[in-house]
Parts: structure tokens; sequence; C-alpha cells
């Protein structure tokens, strides 16, 4: 007997080409997506639709013109980028191939490995017949990190990662993300997992000798670390890393999903800080804002381990490695060379860097601290009230510090994100193409709300009781 079925599908695409209410997007999200997650933002007004305006501004359903700086680094070139639009309209009215090139060559893929190869060994020459394989995000390529290592080394068990880290949230991945409230419900994941102070070289050496290296699988490390709250290591400390692996013929996975391809101001945040890992994990960026793409980037030696002969379909994906993203990738690889974001996104990160430090020391009471590395910066803004003046759990109140501060920032014109392991960091991941005077705005608007807020728990003034009563109430 044949399923029974709608008359019609519930929502078709024409009414979402139509220009669909955000109100009524919001009420299908709560009634069918991440429910509280949606509530949450909707509850601090800054979960609504944008319409770009600009690649790197948009105006919110009140009115509101914002600086896109929220985009978790997956957007280089800001929204709708009109030399990738151009290319990829003329992709897709071409007769190029559109599907996924399963059982043949490809010369999208092709072009992207040969590139991404060609750019890692311009700055370390070892990895000049390096290979790649092809997913769908960072988590994936991580995965596939995880796989190729315990293929070339496996006697060894243990992986090393750090404190802070963040690698995603599928299960190998979430097994290297050291974060409670992310592991807890999935225990037991993959192991033995050592867990270490990021940039706290007397611990490897320590856990090293502890463990016995030929029980170490590899060393996980993220060259800056993104989610922690834009965490940038000491001096060297990222070249002992790779002195002390190679010294004990442990391979290192340089996870450079948020640093990598120029957001840092450099292609590879690993190798300008002298590390020359066995392993390099990308994505966000490779996708240009439209796609998703991960990669993973591999010694030839270490690839071979696992993906040789009869054997090379050990670990694939449907979708990796499909034209339509190659195509993307490919031109989105283009742009950032040819238009110098590297370099840009250095001077820029240079005068963003000096712009926060100026804020806070202006503003110490508000902020703890500030980060950034190229087109990364974070502010660590302190706890917005002592616990007895706010009734819910003490908890809860990192996560209120960075709403309150992400909605004071919306409504003065700012899209700005959190550090999903860092709850007091707010973080802005600007556009690489943004123009100096769209960025100079943005930090004008910041130092407004530090202005204007010149206390912390001033920003709890303007929120409405209930507001704060239903966000414990969502929380329990």
């Amino acid at each position: 007997m044949q399923a029974p079925q709608p008359a019609t599908l519930p929502v078709r695409s024409h009414d979402v080409l139509a220009g669909m209410p955000s109100g009524r997007a919001t009420e299908l999200e709560v009634a069918h997506g991440n429910r509280d997650f949606v509530r949450i933002l909707d509850l601090f007004g800054i979960g609504g639709e944008l319409r770009p305006l600009t690649p790197w501004e948009a105006e919110d359903e009140e009115g509101r013109h914002l600086v896109l700086a929220g985009s978790y680094a997956a957007s280089p070139f800001g929204e709708a980028y009109e030399p990738l639009m151009t290319f990829l309209r003329t992709y897709l009215d071409g007769t190029m191939p559109l599907a996924f090139p399963q059982q043949t060559v490809s010369a999208w893929r092709a072009a992207v490995e040969t590139n991404l190869v060609a750019l890692l060994a311009a700055a370390m020459p070892s990895h000049v017949d390096s290979r790649v394989l092809f997913s769908n995000s960072g988590a994936e390529a991580v995965e596939a990190a995880i796989k190729l290592a315990r293929a070339a080394r496996p006697r060894a068990t243990t992986f090393v990662n750090f404190v802070g880290a963040y690698h995603g949230k599928t299960f190998g991945a979430l097994s290297l993300t050291p974060s409670e409230a992310y592991q807890a419900p999935f225990r037991p994941l993959m192991g033995p997992v050592r867990t270490l102070p990021y940039g706290d070289l007397e611990a490897l050496d320590l856990a090293l000798r502890e463990i016995g290296p030929d029980k170490v699988t590899a060393i996980v490390i993220e060259p800056i670390q993104g989610e922690a709250g834009i965490v940038v290591p000491p001096e060297g400390f990222l070249r002992e890393v790779g002195e002390i692996a190679r010294r004990h013929g442990i391979l290192v996975i340089a996870d450079e999903i948020q640093s990598g391809l120029g957001r840092t101001g450099h292609w590879f945040a690993s190798t300008a800080g002298g590390l020359d890992p066995d392993i390099v994990t990308l994505a966000k960026p490779l996708g240009g804002g439209l796609v998703p793409v991960g990669a993973t980037i591999v010694r030839h030696e270490v690839f071979s381990k696992m993906q040789s002969g009869t054997h090379s379909k050990r670990h694939s994906n449907t979708f990796g490695g499909g034209s339509l993203a190659m195509a993307v990738a490919l031109r989105s690889l283009e742009i950032i060379h040819d238009e110098g974001l590297v370099e840009k996104a250095r001077a820029d990160g240079a005068y963003g860097l000096e712009r926060l430090r100026a804020m806070q020391a202006a503003h110490p009471a508000f902020i703890e601290s500030v980060r950034g590395a190229g087109m990364l910066f974070g502010i660590q803004v302190r706890t917005m009230a002592p616990p007895r003046l706010v009734p819910m759990d003490p908890e809860l109140l990192p996560i209120l510090s960075s709403l309150l501060f992400l909605r004071a920032l919306h409504r003065d014109g700012v899209h700005a994100c959190f550090s999903q392991n860092s709850l007091r960091v707010v973080r802005f991941t600007p556009a690489l193409t943004m123009p100096r005077e769209v960025l100079s705005t943005m930090f004008d608007r910041v130092e407004r709300v530090l202005e204007t807020h010149s206390k912390p728990w001033r920003m709890l003034m303007t929120v409405p009781p209930k507001t704060l009563a239903q966000l414990a109430r969502i929380a329990l």
C-alpha cells in the first residue's frame, strides 16, 4: 500500500523567493528546527534574517544597517561578492559537469588539489608531493585526518590535543574537542586522548614521557585557537611542537579550518609559526561563503598507508570533490591570491588589533582582554553582573554576558558571533575583502557600545525582566 502524502508541500520555493516574513521563518524553525537556540537568539533580537546591502553590510528586519562580522570565518569575501558570483553564473550557464565525479577524473578537483599542495609546499617544501582528500565540512576533514594518522601509526593509540581546542562535533572530531558540555552526553568517545595546556611545552614533554612516544598517534593542534576566543600561542611554540614530534616520530595534524587560507594574514598559520605539519585540515573559506567544502592535505608517505593499491577507496564520501564545490573552491583560491587578500588581512589585522587595544585601555571595567590575528578579532568581556543581581544559575552568566554584548552590538550596527569554547569572548570575523572604511566603521560602532554602557551591568538595564526570565526557563 502506498504511503499517504500531503496534497502539496507545506512550503514551496516560490514562498521563499517571494520573501517569507522573518516571523514566519522563526515560527517554522521553532516548530521543526533547533528550537531553543532559535528562541534564545529571537529573545535577544539577534536572530532575524538579514538582507544584504553590500558584500560587507546588511539590513535587519527593523531597518538597522549592520556591518557583517559574524560568519565564524566562513565568508572570506562577504555576501554575494561579484567576482565570485560572475564566475558562478558563467559556470552554471556553461557545459561543464555539474555532478559528482565518483569514478572519473575531474578537472576541477585536479586543479584544487594541485593549487592547495602548491600553496602549502611554497611554505614547506616537504609537501611538494602531498595528497588531498575532499569532504563537505571541517569536521569531516578532521575525521579523515584521524583515520590517516591511525593507519600510518597502527601500534599507537593516543591522540594529544589541547585545552580550548575545537575540531568539530562529529564523533572522532568531538573526541578531540575537550568540552564537557559537548562531550558529556556521548561518552564513551574515541580514546585515549590526552589534553594539555595550550602553549605549554613542558606539559607536552612530560606527557610524551608518561605515555611513551611510540604510543602517541598524533598531536592535533590549532595554530591559532578560534572557538577558544582567538588564542595566539607563545612565540616559538608551534616550531617546538613540530621539532618534538619529529624527534619522536609522532605525526602532527594542524587544524587550519578557521585560521587557514588568508584569514590570519598567512596562507597557513601553522607554517607561519614554523610548524611543518604532516596533515593539514581546511574548510571554511575554501567554499567562498557559498558551498560547503572540506579538505585534508597529507604527506604522500602518510597517505599511502591508508589509500593505496586495491585499498584506495578505504576513505571516500559521495559529495566530497563534487564539481560545483571544486569550481567555487578554485575561484575562491584565485580571488584570495589575485586580490592580495593575505597581505590585506595582515595589514587590516594590525589596524584592528590596535583599535581594540585602545578600547581596552579606555574601558578596563568592560573589557578583560582583546585578541587578534589577521582578520580574527576577539573581545573578552567581564561578567555582566555578580550572581546576586541576576536570579539565575551562575553558570549561565558567561553566556548572558555574550548575549547582552551581541545584542548591544546588533542594536548599534555590528553583527558579531559567539565563541563556543569561551563564552565570554565575542568574535569578529569580517570578510577579507572588507574595505578599510567599513572596517573602521565597525570598530567605531563597537567603541560606541562601550561608551554607552560604561560598565557591563548597565546592559542588563536595557533588557526586560521578562526576557531574562524566559532565558532562564529555556536553560532549565
